[in-house]
């Protein structure tokens, strides 16, 4: 339990460095592109900041309410940390500086549009799991004093709405920003996370709510609706 708090107090510490980070990174990225700017570079910042400032607030709520529950573990850190690199790390390296360069890749107009297409739902999807969850909501593996199991809106459907819009962000990624490194960071990350962590997340839910998320889980599907029961 300590150490589980230890490292989500040093991840909540962590944020104002990351915002002078993004920061930095999108004034050499403006200098560097000069007046024109790709399309798909512009998508992806505009996603970037959408989904930080979709985060911010309830972050912020969810530092302010006790842990009734960690499950937090050095695996667990160095998940979000590959993950960090991989959907913001290595983009900002690849926009704001020429090291990434070699790895450039030429894709036609229509990946571009693809991605963007890609990110309208992954940032509904992203906005309204937040909303749904609300202050049930936390950025690791924990539970908070009060922390209720959410069957309504999104989560009437499927259980991880949000890791649905994830993966329409971070397939969009490689489609808007046209670099190897850059690009396939993100979905090649996100997929580590997802594998190892979705089933420890279930099996804390099933813990902590019993024979209530069971039937919960019986009767929605993880990232996709179940049509059949």
């Amino acid at each position: 339990m300590a150490e589980g708090s230890n490292l989500t107090r040093a991840g909540m510490r962590r944020g104002p460095l990351m915002l002078a980070i993004m920061a930095v990174a999108l004034a050499a990225w403006l200098w560097r592109r000069g007046g024109t700017p790709p399309l798909g570079e512009i998508a992806w910042w505009c996603a970037f900041l959408a989904t930080t400032l979709i985060r911010i607030p309830h972050a912020k709520k969810a530092a302010a309410i006790p842990t009734r529950a960690s499950h937090v573990d050095r695996q667990e850190a160095w998940l979000m940390l590959l993950v960090t690199a991989g959907m913001m790390l290595l983009p900002f390296l690849q926009l704001a500086t020429p090291l990434l360069d070699v790895f450039t890749i030429a894709l036609p107009r229509a990946a571009t549009s693809a991605g963007i297409a890609l990110l309208v739902p992954g940032l509904w999807l992203f906005w309204r799991s937040h909303a749904d969850l609300a202050r049930n909501w936390s950025p690791t593996l924990e539970l908070r004093q009060g922390h209720r199991l959410v069957d309504t809106g999104l989560y009437a459907h499927i259980r991880h709405p949000m890791y649905a819009a994830i993966w329409l962000i971070v397939i969009a990624q490689p489609l808007l920003l046209h670099n190897l490194v850059a690009g396939l960071g993100a979905p090649l990350a996100f997929a580590a996370m997802y594998a190892l962590r979705v089933p420890r997340e279930e099996a804390m839910m099933d813990r902590h709510f019993g024979e209530l998320y069971a039937a919960y889980a019986r009767r929605t599907g993880r990232i996709w609706p179940r049509f059949t029961r």
